[in-house]
């Protein structure tokens, strides 16, 4: 059964190989001290998966359930996923196989 992120009422329910991520909070600081503009600042590749689909269908038409679970926190390539706005809140959704490494 698919996982369902919440978010004021609406909720997201990824289909099959899908997970929502929430991606994290960019650095505003340099390693110097430096505070960095909003649009200096690259958007980070991790965040915390909230939500994950039911699996995918393999080859002999067999439900396998997703690596990853709710809360697990991911590092993933840079362009993957689309970004989605629920209320005030920004998520990335995207297939599993684009995430490189839980952390």
């Amino acid at each position: 059964m698919a996982k369902k992120a919440s978010t004021s009422g609406t909720r997201i329910v990824p289909l099959g190989d899908r997970v929502v991520l929430k991606r994290a909070e960019a650095e505003a600081k340099t390693a110097g001290g430096i505070l960095l503009p909003d649009s200096a600042q690259g958007k980070p590749q991790r965040g915390e998966v909230v939500a994950i689909g039911d699996g995918y269908v393999n080859d002999k038409g067999e439900r396998v359930a997703l690596t990853v679970k709710e809360g697990d926190r991911v590092i993933f390539s840079s362009y993957a996923g689309d970004e989605i706005t629920v209320g005030d809140h920004t998520y990335l959704l995207m297939r599993e196989s684009d995430i490189l490494a839980t952390v």
